[in-house]
């Protein structure tokens, strides 16, 4: 028998969509949106730090970073994600939520600054300091996602609350929009006040003193939007759920919904102390209990996460040297410098408009009526098939004639990564597992995405280098080619049909069903089984 539910989570659920979620919407995705800018700017910029720290003779290849160092540029920001998600995810169980959400805000701000003051005096040096600058501002990040997801979850009414969560991740495209708009601004302003010859015509010439300046306004202007929000972060009230069920405080959470909603809600404290008293609601991460309960939850939440983001981040690091492979860029050696950053940012632009922030909002508006598993099935379905399109036939995009249909096949497959398993990946984690572990469990989930990030980032990297090594530059290593590493990434989104079958359906339930917190427990109480009987009232918990 389902336990009655405590008055202030009854009115979480039931509340009509009012200014407060708006509010919380925004304060927590302009987190993301940072997230995004700062994670998806760095593309932007490297072909530049080519040009700069990598002209010299004795390079690999003058005026392009070394893949390793390419690598490690890219990257070095998600091993901090990772790290950061794994630490504030545990913390943000801990100490509670609101406590440390302002301190990922503060981190992400300072490291954005830092990014775009390192120094040295080698080229060694800058890129050394910018990749450890870079580590501390992923880990800030890292810790954006469990707390956003999980106070968002918790804030939500049952009816939208995956809109509520979506809404909030699918800022992370006007992010990426924003940061290719922000390249495209600054590039402009220099390419215009600073003409120079392109880089065949004159390699040293090509790169006027002024164009240091480039990457470093696009990387420190992701602190300004962190900033704005970080005062209203800290004005926000700790979730009724964690005070209730996690501190144990029921008239805290009273008090502070009753603020938040307008209503008077009666503090239970009776009801608190009962439920958590029980010993089946006080498991914890590496019990039996929780084997039994989320165990191939949390299998499914980690591996759809962890192969989502190979082919995600893959395709969105390194879309420059996919542009450049179908000749959709023209070769480096007929731009200047600056005129490369605003080159790579336009289609950067492009891609983003056209795919992938309509991908995100068409999530935010079917996520409640499609539900969580049909989206994230549909979505890995697509990108699977595009990827394949792209890949089999891929010298025939190659030609001059065909780049248009392969932008737009391409742009398609980040459609459907966001309206589909990008977003759902996001929410389901916040919505399945007790509140007690809710931000521990979404930590772990999203770690396992960026694990798989750092594969693609690192991986795309060697893999797509031209496997014929005659073909190679000098000191470059064999790879696959590109298209064998496109059939690879096609391959990876089919492997995510199937693990999503592990994933349950969270659409239209109270977090506390989903987790089983109000369910009696097997001993000396009705059995999961006997509860599903038919009623207005009652729903079976998908264990």
């Amino acid at each position: 028998m389902a336990r009655s539910e405590l008055g202030v989570l009854n009115a979480l659920d039931a509340a009509k969509t009012q200014w407060y979620h708006f509010t919380a919407i925004i304060i927590a995705g302009m987190g993301f949106f940072t997230d995004a800018y700062d994670l998806f700017s760095i593309p932007n910029v490297t072909k530049l730090l080519g040009r700069l720290y990598y002209t010299h003779e004795g390079a690999p290849k003058p005026g392009t970073l070394p893949p390793n160092v390419s690598a490690a540029v890219n990257g070095v920001a998600l091993c901090g994600t990772l790290a950061g998600q794994l630490f504030f995810g545990w913390l943000g169980d801990k100490l509670g939520r609101k406590k440390v959400y302002g301190l990922t805000l503060a981190l992400m701000v300072f490291s954005s600054l830092a990014s775009g003051l390192s120094f040295g005096h080698t080229a060694k040096g800058v890129i050394s300091t910018l990749c450890f600058f870079r580590f501390w501002l992923g880990f800030g990040i890292g810790g954006d996602y469990p707390l956003s997801a999980t106070i968002m979850s918790e804030y939500a009414n049952k009816r939208t609350r995956g809109a509520f969560i979506a809404s909030v991740f699918a800022m992370q495209g006007f992010g990426i929009l924003a940061g290719a708009v922000v390249s495209i601004i600054v590039s402009t302003a220099f390419d215009h006040a600073y003409s120079a010859p392109s880089y065949n015509e004159n390699p040293k010439a090509s790169l006027v003193p002024e164009a240091d300046y480039v990457w470093r306004i696009i990387l420190m202007f992701g602190a300004i939007p962190a900033a704005l929000t970080y005062y209203w972060r800290m004005k926000m009230p700790e979730t009724a759920r964690y005070t209730a069920l996690v501190a144990k405080n029921a008239k805290q959470a009273a008090q502070d919904m009753s603020r938040v909603l307008q209503v008077q809600i009666e503090a239970e404290q009776d009801k608190v102390d009962k439920i958590i008293g029980r010993d089946e609601n006080n498991f914890g991460l590496f019990s039996k209990e929780f084997l039994r309960r989320h165990g191939l939850h949390l299998l499914g939440t980690t591996t759809t996460w962890f192969l989502l983001d190979i082919a995600y981040y893959s395709s969105n690091l390194f879309q420059k040297d996919i542009y450049s492979n179908i000749g959709w860029l023209p070769p480096p050696g007929e731009m200047n410098a600056i005129h490369e950053v605003f080159r790579v940012s336009k289609a950067t632009a492009l891609i983003a408009l056209c795919g992938t922030v309509p991908g995100y909002w068409f999530t935010v508006a079917f996520i409640d009526h499609l539900g969580r598993f049909f989206i994230q099935l549909m979505g890995f379905f697509f990108m699977t098939v595009f990827m394949f399109a792209l890949a089999l036939p891929y010298h025939h995009w190659t030609k001059r004639e065909n780049r248009v249909g392969f932008l737009v096949m391409y742009g398609f497959t980040f459609f459907f990564a966001n309206f589909g398993p990008n977003a759902t990946t996001f929410v389901v984690p916040a919505e399945i597992f007790p509140a007690r572990l809710r931000s521990t469990c979404h930590g772990i989930s999203s770690a396992a995405g960026k694990a798989g990030a750092i594969v693609g980032a690192f991986g795309f990297l060697y893999a797509s280098q031209d496997k014929n090594p005659a073909k190679r530059d000098a000191g470059y290593p064999a790879g696959i080619g590109m298209k064998n590493t496109l059939i690879l990434l096609a391959c990876v989104n089919c492997l995510g049909i199937f693990c999503t079958l592990l994933v349950p359906e969270s659409k239209g339930k109270s977090l506390e069903e989903l987790s089983g917190e109000n369910e009696e427990d097997e001993g000396g109480h009705e059995s999961v089984e006997q509860q599903a009987v038919p009623s207005s009232s009652s729903r079976t918990v998908p264990f």
